[in-house]
């Protein structure tokens, strides 16, 4: 009889025990996970009560520096030229009279590397090449290896007579965006100053007489040239504008305060 009554004393007692243990418990789980399609590191907090369970998923920010090869900011535009100031030559520089519609600037971006402040506004530093080709109406050619430019008048009729700069750019771009609209879209506004560096000179001549006849010279350009761009676009597309400050030839090498004027299409920001 003791037995009996101390046995039922101890169920008495550890019942509400048991009774607790069946209540469903609150669980914190954190585990990392990789989201689809993303390198983007998440934590998942599940907290649940029995099978009912909430889940949050919150990304990592990502790192606002950012360093990586691109194919981007391509132009293709008109390549122009101020003679003091004026878009029409002086009589003294008229052997460099070009074709309009024929003189072009083209040019692209490979790499940048750069910070996010945040959505609407991001700040780099790029590095690309940059072409700028005067197509020249008189038939002349300008002579390599002399210490001022120096052509010769031919009595070749060429049917193209193209003279030719290329640059190593490297612009310093202040980024401003909008939100996406509803197509996913984002305005695009950007500017800031560059510097260019000389690779190389270039003429090509076609002419029935000579066939394709192309050299190679730095032809006097200025060794290193600076100046300013400005860049406006929505989506992948937009329009640029770039002005040099200093003269198109070096230092008493060629006409004193002719300047380069370059605009048109680019395509990718």
């Amino acid at each position: 009889m003791k037995r009996l009554l101390l046995s039922a004393l101890v169920i008495f007692l550890t019942a509400p025990g048991f009774a607790q243990d069946k209540k469903k418990d609150t669980v914190l789980v954190i585990t990392a996970d990789t989201l689809k399609n993303t390198n983007k590191k998440t934590i998942t907090i599940r907290i649940g009560t029995g099978d009912k369970d909430t889940t949050e998923q919150k990304i990592k920010p990502s790192s606002k520096f950012s360093f990586q090869f691109v194919a981007s900011r391509i132009d293709l535009g008109l390549s122009t030229y101020t003679d003091n100031g004026s878009f029409t030559l002086s009589p003294a520089n008229s052997y460099l009279e070009r074709e309009t519609w024929k003189s072009s600037n083209f040019g692209f971006e490979f790499f940048q590397m750069g910070y996010r402040f945040n959505s609407y506004f991001k700040t780099y530093v790029g590095a690309g090449l940059d072409w700028n080709h005067i197509r020249l109406k008189q038939n002349i050619t300008f002579q390599k290896d002399k210490p001022t430019l120096t052509y010769a008048t031919e009595k070749i009729d060429y049917k193209k007579n193209r003279f030719s700069s290329q640059y190593l750019r490297i612009p310093l771009s202040f980024q401003l965006r909008t939100k996406d609209d509803k197509k996913g879209n984002k305005l695009n506004f950007v500017f800031g100053p560059e510097v260019g560096f000389l690779l190389n000179g270039k003429i090509k001549q076609v002419s029935k007489e000579n066939g394709k006849d192309k050299s190679k010279d730095d032809y006097n350009f200025n060794p290193f040239r600076y100046g300013g761009f400005a860049r406006l676009g929505y989506g992948g597309t937009g329009v640029y504008v770039k002005y040099y400050g200093n003269d198109v030839f070096a230092d008493g090498q060629g006409p004193k305060d002719f300047k380069n004027l370059a605009f048109g299409l680019m395509l990718g920001f």
